[in-house]
């Protein structure tokens, strides 16, 4: 099965529609699959659900896609660093499903291993568990999130190979490894791919059963907060 693609808008090709559900990886600016998402952008579909950590700023990663309307739902932990996300929320203009960080990683993860649901303590008592099963186990309460099953997940990577097998560099693994699981399809960019066989087995942290295209491209890697020390 040919995996790896000359450009991220030609492995999005056949796969976008509008109204899907998109699970996107990274965390703030670090580790974003940017290059797909501006294909996203450029594609033009509509009507989207996102589930990632946050959006972006307003300039870049997921905040192009709010600048341009694309997105019907976030689901999020995290509104900070984009006034576009903070005002489309505010006014109403935007759905939004607030989740702590890590029941969100987690539903990521549990939809990706064929678990359609687990109980966790965090959240209970807040607006988080509103509307929500609840169930006590040993004297203690616990509320029941379902696992994530996105149409599609987008990923960015360190290194991959033709096989699709994909290694994150430091804080990019994050939310992509469990993003990379949850997909009907997995899209993921990549700094390099290197040979087949190049890979230490046990450094792959996403392997290539689960990835169906693969591209190699330039990123830009901007710093969300730069602070220096005074000359």
């Amino acid at each position: 099965m040919q995996k790896i693609y000359g450009s991220a808008s030609e492995a999005l090709e056949g796969v976008l529609t509008d109204g899907m559900f998109i699970a996107a990886g990274g965390f703030g600016l670090c580790g974003i699959p940017e290059l797909l998402i501006a294909a996203i952008r450029d594609a033009g579909v509509r009507d989207l659900t996102i589930a990632s950590n946050n959006a972006g700023v307003d300039d870049f990663g997921l905040g192009l896609l709010l600048q341009t309307r694309q997105v019907k739902k976030m689901i999020s932990s995290y509104v900070g660093e984009n006034a576009e996300f903070m005002r489309q929320y505010l006014s109403g203009e935007l759905e939004l499903e607030f989740n702590p960080q890590g029941t969100l990683a987690e539903r990521m993860r549990a939809g990706g291993a064929g678990i359609p649901g687990f109980y966790t303590k965090t959240g209970v008592g807040t607006v988080i568990a509103e509307g929500k099963e609840h169930k006590d186990f040993d004297g203690e309460t616990y509320i029941l999130e379902r696992g994530i099953v996105a149409d599609l997940s987008i990923v960015k990577a360190w290194k991959g190979d033709a096989q699709g097998n994909l290694v994150y560099r430091k804080t990019a693994r994050n939310f992509n490894p469990p993003a990379a699981t949850c997909g009907r399809i997995c899209v993921a960019e990549v700094e390099e791919i290197v040979p087949v066989g190049s890979l230490d087995p046990d450094m792959i942290h996403t392997p290539g059963i689960y990835v169906h295209r693969i591209v190699q491209g330039d990123h830009e890697k901007r710093i969300e907060q730069r602070t220096i020390r005074a000359a």
